[in-house]
């Protein structure tokens, strides 16, 4: 298994906070893993059920123009990117996995609003499942660096 160890956060109330979060239905059994994950951690940080905004897409390439638009609306203090890319029998894997990347930056960078990462690149359905808690670990790095944008 990956080590997972991504540093240690402070938990902090982030009660107040305005969550987004866009899911890619593709790989399904996965991305709602994903989620709640996701959710969980939200929960943690005290966010209320309210303050979170799921939005579905067909898959992870569409993830990017979604971001692009929550952005734009100013309604968010970060956005979480849930989605699950596993490798086939053809070069689809790379591109997907290329636009998708690119493309979440573009919005980060674009938007000054942080997105979390949690989009999986992985070889197989087997490896996906050992990462369902990189939800988790996406909605902690975007709820983190929103904090630390706001002390700015």
């Amino acid at each position: 298994m990956q080590n997972t160890n991504n540093g240690i956060f402070k938990d902090f109330d982030a009660s107040g906070y305005r969550l987004g979060i866009v899911v890619a239905q593709f790989n399904k059994d996965i991305t709602d893993g994903l989620l709640q994950t996701a959710l969980a951690k939200a929960s943690k940080y005290n966010i209320p059920e309210e303050n979170v905004k799921i939005f579905m897409v067909a898959g992870s390439i569409e993830i990017p123009v979604i971001l692009k638009a929550m952005a734009e609306s100013k309604k968010y203090d970060c956005l979480v990117a849930l989605g699950a890319v596993i490798r086939g029998e053809t070069a689809h894997f790379e591109y997907v996995a290329k636009v998708v990347s690119e493309g979440i930056l573009r919005v980060q960078l674009d938007s000054g609003i942080p997105v979390g990462f949690g989009i999986l690149t992985c070889e197989n359905v087997a490896q996906a499942k050992v990462r369902i808690n990189f939800g988790a670990n996406a909605t902690e790095a975007a709820l983190q660096s929103a904090k630390l944008i706001k002390g700015l």
